[in-house]
C-alpha cells in the first residue's frame, strides 16, 4: 500500500510513499525508545548543540524546504521560507535557554533541600496536520528533544515528504532516531497509542479527531496535549489605528490560504467606524496576489486539497442562506478558492459558529465593548483573540473577561517559542512552546532531602 504525495496546484501525483507495515512499526518504535535511553543521558549543552545543527541545516535548506511545502500542500512560497525560518528560530531558543529550563525550581520547606526536577518521559507521539508542515511539529519536536524525549511523528498523509524531509535532517543533526516517521493512514493511530513506549501524546488537528485521540489516551493512561483549531475573533474599538486593524485583520485572516487555526475568522467591528474600516480592509483582500504557490510573488495559493474548497463553500453558502452578504469572492476552481469577504454576520451563522478553515472572513459590528466581548466569547472554541485600540490601559482590565488561551492587543495572535501556546473548551488542552511547553512532555518529580 502507498500514500501519495498530491499537488494541489496541478492535482498530479508527485510522489509516492510505501506504508509502513506493523513489523516495520513495530521496529521504528524500538529505534525510537532505544536512542532516547542514550539521548536522555546526553548532557543539555550537548542537546543543545543538536538543536543548533538543526537549526543550522534548516536554514541552509530553506529553499528547498519551502518548494516542497509549496508542492504538496500549495503554502506561498515566502510563507514557506517563512515557516523554516521560525522552525529554525525555534531550536535555536530552547539550546539557548535549556540551561535554565532543566534547572531545577527549588522550594523552601521544612526539608534542607526540596525542589520541582523536570525528567523526560520517554517517547513522544506526535500527530500532525497539513497546514504547518514543519512548524506544527517543531512545536513538538524542540521542547521534547531539550528535555530528553524522543519523538514518532505520524504527519498528515498529504505531506508526507515534508515529515521524511524532517526527519532526514533531524537524523543528521542528532546522529540518531530523535525523529522517526510512521507512514500509515490515520485509521492505524489506534494501534499506536497502545504502545508501551509511548510515553505521551501532542496532537494538532480537528476537534472530531481530537476527541478520539483523547479517548483513547485517557484509556491507556497517556499524558496529552491537544490543539484543536479556533475561531479566533479579531476586534477592532472606535479609537483604533484603522490602518494597522486592517492590515493586520487581512493579513491574519489570508495568511496560509485562510488555513491556520490562529486566525482572524470573526472580525467585530465597532458600528461607528464599520464603513471606514471596511474600506481599507477590503483594499488590502484586494491587493492580494494570487496564483501558483511556486511563485514567489504569491500571497495566496490553493487550499490544500479540492475537497477542502468543497467544505469552505458548503459553510460560505449556508451563511449566505442565513443572511449575510457577500462583498467579495465566495466561488472557487479546483482548488483555488477566491479571498471571500461575508458582511453582516450574526453570532448563530456558520461562519461565526463553525471553524471556516479557508480565505473566508466574517465580519460583524458591536455597539459597545460589553457586547463586542460576549460575541468574541459566543465560541465553543477558545485559542485566541485580537483587539485594537489606543486605549491600551483600558483594555488591560477587560482581558480576564475573554474565554481564550490567548490575548494580543494591537497585534494578531501568533505563536511564539518564547510564550506557551494553547487554548481552551473546544481549542483543546495543555500548552506547547516556552518552558510550559517543556514542562507539559516531562514528568515534574518532587525531590524532598530532610537533611
Amino acid at each position: 500500500m502507498h500514500l501519495y504525495s498530491v499537488n494541489p496546484t496541478t492535482g498530479e501525483r508527485i510522489a509516492s510513499h510505501l506504508v509502513h507495515r506493523d513489523a516495520e512499526a513495530a521496529h521504528i518504535l524500538e529505534a525510537s525508545a532505544n536512542f532516547q535511553l542514550s539521548w536522555s543521558k546526553r548532557t543539555p549543552e550537548q542537546r543543545a548543540d543538536v538543536l543548533r545543527r538543526l537549526a543550522g541545516l534548516l536554514s541552509a535548506q530553506q529553499d528547498e524546504l519551502a518548494l516542497l511545502m509549496a508542492r504538496e500542500m500549495g503554502k506561498p512560497l515566502k510563507q514557506g521560507r517563512e515557516e523554516i525560518a521560525k522552525c529554525a528560530w525555534c531550536c535555536s531558543w530552547y539550546a539557548d535557554q535549556i540551561e535554565e529550563l532543566l534547572e531545577p525550581r527549588e522550594v523552601a520547606t521544612d526539608a534542607a533541600y526540596s525542589a520541582a526536577v523536570p525528567e523526560p518521559l520517554g517517547v513522544w507521539l506526535a500527530i500532525m496536520p497539513w497546514n504547518y508542515p514543519f512548524w506544527q511539529v517543531m512545536r513538538c519536536l524542540a521542547p521534547a528533544a531539550a528535555l530528553g524525549n524522543t519523538v514518532i511523528l505520524k504527519h498528515s498523509s498529504l505531506v508526507t515528504g515534508c515529515a521524511l524531509a524532517l526527519a532526514r535532517l533531524t537524523a543528521e543533526a542528532s546522529g540518531g532516531s530523535l525523529l522517526e516517521v510512521l507512514v500509515m493512514p490515520a485509521d492505524r493511530i489506534a494501534d499506536i497509542i497502545p504502545n508501551r513506549h509511548i510515553k505521551g501524546i501532542s496532537f494538532t488537528g480537528g476537534e472530531t479527531a481530537g476527541r478520539r485521540v483523547a479517548a483513547m489516551a485517557g484509556a491507556h493512561l497517556r499524558p496529552t496535549v491537544l490543539e484543536l483549531g479556533g475561531s479566533n475573533a479579531l476586534i477592532v474599538l472606535r479609537d483604533a489605528d484603522l490602518d494597522l486593524a486592517a492590515r493586520d485583520a487581512a493579513a491574519s485572516r489570508y495568511q496560509n490560504s485562510g488555513q491556520s487555526c490562529i486566525a482572524a475568522k470573526r472580525i467585530l467591528v465597532e458600528r461607528h467606524i464599520e464603513t471606514e474600516f471596511m474600506r481599507r480592509f477590503l483594499a488590502h483582500v484586494e491587493a492580494l496576489r494570487k496564483g501558483s504557490p511556486e511563485d514567489p510573488d504569491t500571497d495566496l495559493g490553493p487550499l490544500a486539497s479540492a475537497s477542502r474548497c468543497e467544505e469552505v463553500h458548503d459553510q460560505v453558502l449556508r451563511s449566505i442562506a442565513a443572511g449575510a452578504q457577500c462583498l467579495m469572492g465566495g466561488q472557487y476552481h479546483g482548488a483555488f478558492y477566491e479571498p471571500t469577504v461575508l458582511s453582516g454576520a450574526t453570532p448563530s451563522m456558520p461562519c461565526m459558529q463553525e471553524e471556516v478553515f479557508g480565505p473566508v472572513a466574517s465580519i460583524a459590528t458591536f455597539t459597545t465593548t460589553r457586547e463586542a466581548i460576549e460575541m468574541s466569547n459566543d465560541s465553543r472554541f477558545g485559542l485566541g483573540v485580537s483587539i485594537y485600540t489606543q486605549g491600551v490601559d483600558d483594555v488591560r482590565k477587560m482581558i480576564s473577561g475573554f474565554h481564550e488561551g490567548a490575548v494580543f492587543v494591537n497585534a494578531p495572535v501568533k505563536s511564539d517559542p518564547r510564550l506557551p501556546f494553547g487554548g481552551i473548551k473546544a481549542s483543546g488542552f495543555g500548552r506547547e512552546l516556552a518552558r510550559e511547553g517543556l514542562l507539559a512532555m516531562s514528568n515534574l518529580k518532587t525531590v524532598y532531602i530532610r537533611s
